[in-house]
Formats: C-alpha cells, sequence, structure tokens
C-alpha cells in the first residue's frame, strides 16, 4: 500500500476530549474518529488492525469446535420479557419500537436470542452439545462513555454460548472456552490475568474475567504472586486472621459530643479502628432495609450485598430514611433495634467492640455478640485490599488496575429454565439444556493493547495485529535512485508475503518519522543518504533492532523472521 494514496490522517496535537494514552494515539494516529459520545468509526488503519484482532479470535474459536453465526441485532422485546431482563436490565438497554408500536432493543448481547433459536430446534440429547458465536456489533447505552473504545455505546464483541445436557458437560465447554482464551490473550501479547469476578445482569453460577493490566482501566483487582489467586475486587475472597482471644467487658455508654466518623471515634476512645463497628443500613431493591455489620478497618463491597440478597440495587438509606426507622444519623448502632441484622465475617470473632448507641452524641464500648444482641449470620460483605492474607496460602495480596476484554459465565439453566429450552434425555425425561456464555470485547482490545503498548511518541503494534507488517520510509521523494529503491524493496517484501507501507508522500523527513512513531507499525525501513553505498537501515519500532542492511540482503532478512 502506497501512503500517498492511503487515507491515514494524523493529527499534530492531542485532542482535547482524549485522555488515555489509547484514545490520544488512536485518534491522532488516523486509527478512528468520533462521530458521537461513544461511537466511533474505524478508518482504514483501524480496520485493519480490528480483523487482524477478529482472525486471531476467530481461528481459535474454529479450533475449540465453535460453530460462526450472526444474529440479528434488532431483538423484539418479547424474548427479553421471557427472561425478565426487559425490566431489570436497566438504562443501558437501548430501548425502540417499530411503526406498528412493537417494543425492540438493540443488542447489548444475545442470551435471549440464541435461546430462542435453539429451543426452536434442538430436541434431543443426541443433538447436544453445540457451541455458537458471532463477532457482531452491540450496544449499551452508557452513562458515562469515555475513553474512546474503552467504554462506547457502540462496540463489537465476540459472543459465544454452549448448550450441554448437564452440568458436568457444561464445565467441560467451560474449561475448553476458558484455555482458548488465554491462546487468544496470548497470541495477541497481552499482559493480563485471568480473575474471579462477579456474574452481574448476565446471571449464572460463576464466572471468571480475562483482564488486561492497565494504569487506566475500571476493574478493580487482587492477585496473589504466590499461588495465582486472582479476583476482581466485587468478587475477591481474603483470609480473616484469627485474634487474640478477650474477655467480655461489661457493656458501657460512653458520651461522644459529635464524634461520628470511625477515625474519630477511635482517636477519642484510644482504640484501633478494627474496634469500631459500623452499622450501616441499607435499603434492597427500594424496598425493604436491612442493617449490616463490619469493622471500621474494612469497606463494604456492595455488589457483595447485591449477590448475598439476591437484588438488583442496593443502597445506602438516607438521612430521611434513618428519621422514620427511629435512627439517629451518625450514632446508628445494632442494639435494640427492629431490622434483620447481619455481620460481615471481620466481626465475627471480634470482642468488646464499639457501635453506635442510637442516641445522639453516645456510643456502647465493649458490645459483644451474641450477649448484647443477635444477628442473622456471618457473610463475606468486605472489599479485599491490598496486602489481605489471600484466601488460598495466606500470602499478602497485590492490587492492581485493570482493563476487562473478556468475560465467561457457566450460566446453568437461567435462560433455559425461563424460556422453555429443553431436550429429551436417553430416559425419556425433559431436561432444561445447561448453558454458558463467553464473551471478548474486540473493539476494546485494539485500545487494550495500545495501553500496553507504546510510548512517548505512539503506538508499538504487536507483530500479530499490526496493519501494516513493515512501514517503508522513502526521506527523499525528489530523488529517482530512492523511489526506485523503495518499489524494489516494497515489491520483493510483498512478493514473500509481508504487508507493507510505503510511505512516498512529498512532505518532510521529519513528518514521516513523527507518522511512523505514532502510527506503529513493527518494522521500518529507512531510505535516506547510505542508499549511495547500497545500504538502507531497519529499524523495530520498540527499539529493540537498528541496523544498516544492503538492499540485496533485505528479503533474506525478512524471509528469516517470516512467522
Amino acid at each position: 500500500m502506497r501512503a500517498s494514496k492511503f487515507f491515514m490522517p494524523t493529527l499534530k496535537e492531542n485532542p482535547s476530549e482524549a485522555e488515555t494514552p489509547s484514545h490520544i494515539f488512536l485518534l491522532r494516529a488516523g486509527y478512528i474518529r468520533m462521530l458521537a459520545a461513544g461511537i466511533y468509526e474505524y478508518l482504514p488503519l483501524g480496520f485493519r488492525v480490528l480483523k487482524k484482532i477478529e482472525n486471531i479470535i476467530r481461528k481459535n474459536m474454529d479450533e475449540a469446535g465453535a460453530l460462526e453465526l450472526l444474529l440479528p441485532i434488532l431483538t423484539p422485546a418479547s424474548l427479553w420479557k421471557e427472561t425478565g431482563r426487559w425490566d431489570v436490565y436497566g438504562k443501558e438497554l437501548f430501548r425502540l419500537k417499530d411503526r406498528n408500536d412493537r417494543d425492540f432493543a438493540l443488542g447489548p448481547t444475545h442470551e435471549e436470542t440464541i435461546t430462542d433459536l435453539v429451543r426452536k430446534t434442538i430436541k434431543s440429547y443426541k443433538d447436544l452439545p453445540y457451541n455458537f458465536y458471532q463477532i457482531q456489533t452491540k450496544f449499551r447505552d452508557e452513562a458515562r462513555p469515555r475513553y474512546g473504545l474503552i467504554r462506547g455505546r457502540e462496540f463489537i464483541m465476540k459472543d459465544a454460548y454452549s448448550f450441554d445436557i448437564s452440568e458436568e458437560e457444561a464445565i467441560k465447554s467451560y474449561e475448553i472456552m476458558k484455555e482458548t482464551y488465554h491462546k487468544i490473550f496470548k497470541q495477541l501479547g497481552l499482559d493480563y490475568l485471568m480473575v474471579e469476578a462477579d456474574v452481574g445482569a448476565i446471571g449464572g453460577k460463576y464466572s471468571h474475567e480475562f483482564v488486561v493490566k492497565a494504569a487506566n482501566g475500571e476493574a478493580n483487582i487482587v492477585y496473589c504472586e504466590n499461588c495465582g489467586y486472582a479476583a476482581n475486587v466485587e468478587a475477591a475472597k481474603f483470609h480473616n486472621a484469627k485474634l487474640p482471644p478477650e474477655e467480655e467487658l461489661p457493656i458501657e455508654e460512653v458520651y461522644t459530643p459529635n464524634i461520628k466518623s470511625v477515625e474519630e471515634v477511635a482517636k477519642f476512645l484510644n482504640l484501633p479502628e478494627q474496634k469500631i463497628v459500623k452499622t450501616l443500613i441499607y435499603k434492597l431493591d427500594n424496598q425493604d432495609f436491612v442493617a449490616i455489620l463490619i469493622r471500621g478497618d474494612r469497606e463494604i463491597n456492595e455488589t457483595k450485598v447485591a449477590n448475598y440478597f439476591k437484588v438488583l440495587d442496593v443502597s445506602l438509606a438516607s438521612s430521611e430514611d434513618l428519621e422514620k426507622l427511629g435512627l439517629v444519623e451518625g450514632f446508628v448502632g445494632p442494639i435494640n433495634i427492629n431490622l434483620p441484622i447481619y455481620a460481615d465475617k471481620s466481626v465475627e470473632e471480634l470482642k468488646n467492640f464499639v457501635v453506635g448507641a442510637n442516641k445522639k452524641d453516645y456510643h456502647f464500648k465493649n458490645v459483644n455478640i451474641p450477649r448484647d444482641f443477635q444477628v442473622e449470620g456471618f457473610y463475606d460483605f468486605a472489599t479485599a485490599k491490598e496486602n489481605d492474607p489471600c484466601p488460598v496460602c495466606k500470602s499478602p495480596l497485590k492490587a492492581t488496575r485493570g482493563l476487562e476484554v473478556g468475560h465467561i459465565f457457566l450460566l446453568g439453566t437461567k435462560y433455559s429454565d425461563a424460556m422453555k429450552a429443553t431436550f429429551i434425555d436417553k430416559d425419556g425425561k425433559e431436561k432444561p439444556i445447561v448453558m454458558g456464555c463467553y464473551g471478548i470485547g474486540v473493539s476494546r482490545l485494539i485500545a487494550a493493547i495500545v495501553e500496553q503498548s507504546h510510548d512517548e511518541n505512539g503506538i508499538i503494534w504487536p507483530e500479530e495485529v499490526a496493519p501494516f507488517d513493515i512501514h517503508i520510509l522513502i526521506l527523499n521523494t525528489k530523488d529517482e535512485e530512492s523511489l526506485k529503491a523503495g518499489e524494489e524493496i516494497y515489491n520483493n517484501l510483498k512478493s514473500i508475503g509481508y504487508d507493507v507501507l510505503l510511505d512516498d508522500r512529498d512532505i518532510s523527513a521529519g513528518m514521516k518519522f513523527k507518522d511512523a512513531d505514532l502510527i506503529g507499525i513493527p518494522y521500518r525501513i529507512v531510505i535516506g543518504k547510505k542508499l549511495k553505498d547500497g545500504f538502507v537501515e531497519i529499524e523495530k519500532r520498540d527499539k529493540s533492532l537498528k541496523q544498516e542492511i544492503k538492499i540485496e540482503d533485505i528479503q533474506k532478512f525478512f524471509k528469516e523472521r517470516k512467522r
């Protein structure tokens, strides 16, 4: 491809709307352009990268036995109503009506659609298993689309769905997809973690995320360098260390004038923060209230709370709510309140702790369970953090930020039960099909790779996904010998199977170097002053190679590196 005929509108300055490296460089290097918030156009460079990523995914999915199909983007509301997700999915679901006033949605995911297809066609255990996948545009009406391709309202996803006769067989399908994802992300050259994850709105029995380590990632991850345990903090566990035994002391009401926060109470009473227990009042799905206790040095994880109570929404009680419940804001405690009380595991062995007294300017000291109040039980409601003991080996956990690029779920029969997707087993009994689903953010992967592979001058593409393999720079296009050499090298490299970009534009050498750094093609051949001696310069964008080479040796050099 000749640059003089190619569309790659580079920008000299950083766009004002871009914050992350991937957003900045993908815009500046002419890979993408924004049409509207969260909606991007893929220009020729970006489209070439996208297709290479898709092909790596497609090859591995096909080798794993998955079958590619293509489902409609537009889905009738009736399918979503069967599973109840039409009402509970939230504002992210793009909803619209046709001319006959029938409700439809633009698919953010396709569990309902694929389950409908399968229930119409699969009848017997002999028809199973199957794993179908597609690579398709998806839509989610994000409240805050940001960071370019990292969080958009329109994006490209690979979604796959497995169908099995039993949970045992479904787990086998799940494990095949797990290994396939490892292969895909390794081939893409990513530094990633597979982590335990929350099932979220998709639902199911359990799930794992594949997370690329990135400073601008939205996922908070904890992991263990010793045993390999890793989890999103929404699902992460940690070992609660044993506390030393204590004799129970008599409960005591203490005056704490206008002292409300954990830090203030601990300092006033000269106690460690772990001896202060917070009583948090939560409203579940805007209906019922519960009290949840957690140690003062821990933070509550509202996703865990929602999952435990099997609700979609949890929110802290407002000042008005507390007043109606007869509780004193800033001094709420568990003693003598008319609410069900649940406690985090961090409170289970705690002795002689402090709680609010439900009385302005007072706390109770030396409180103990079950002597002073009863709880429904002790559960994991806390957010894991760095240096917490690993739940597997007890080594200190590490924390990092990451960018989710893949997510797999063992769905079980959540959708097949709701939509009556059944089969007849070998004993003639009707049973629900057991499902799994497996997503990869294809367009997000473009951003993820750039987040991990760039420098101050631009992108550094891994060879597997670069838009071109080799970038030839003719520094002086007015020199006939340079043009001739460029054409010869270009044609020779194409003849042995390389994708080559020949920069034959009539612009300054400085601009060509700047564009080359921005665009980030792995290999660069510079045709400059050394040409008169029969030499050109070969260098790698990642600075791992820079050498002069005779023109007649170029083809041999690249033949030896041919993948």
